[in-house]
């Protein structure tokens, strides 16, 4: 039998409808809304946290974010953002400084 990308597995019936009720909000479908929390638990294993630690962390992430949150600017402005710095040469001299960072976070 030829393998898929995807398998089917049973779950309770609670827990579908719970992803069911996040998913509504973030515009996702019931199964990426339970693949994005199965991912979530994969970070919070591979990183040692306790539930309660991650938990914090994700808190404290939407309280800081939500308390920053602004439109993002639109194509056009972040076109002539770009443009602007590139006019400048503040856009050169930004990648290359980032560049070197980087080189000498590696070697």
């Amino acid at each position: 039998m030829p393998s898929t990308a995807f398998s089917s597995v049973k779950l309770p019936g609670t827990l579908v409808e719970k992803a069911r009720q996040a998913a509504q909000p973030m515009r996702r479908s019931v199964a990426s809304q339970i693949e994005y929390w199965a991912t979530l638990g994969q970070v919070v294993e591979h990183t040692g946290l306790s539930v309660q630690e991650a938990r914090a962390a994700i808190e404290q992430y939407e309280r800081g974010g939500a308390a920053e949150a602004s439109p993002p600017p639109s194509v056009d402005a972040l076109t002539a953002r770009l443009l602007a710095a590139q006019a400048r040469g503040s856009l050169a001299q930004r990648v290359r400084e980032v560049v070197q960072d980087n080189s000498a976070r590696v070697g």
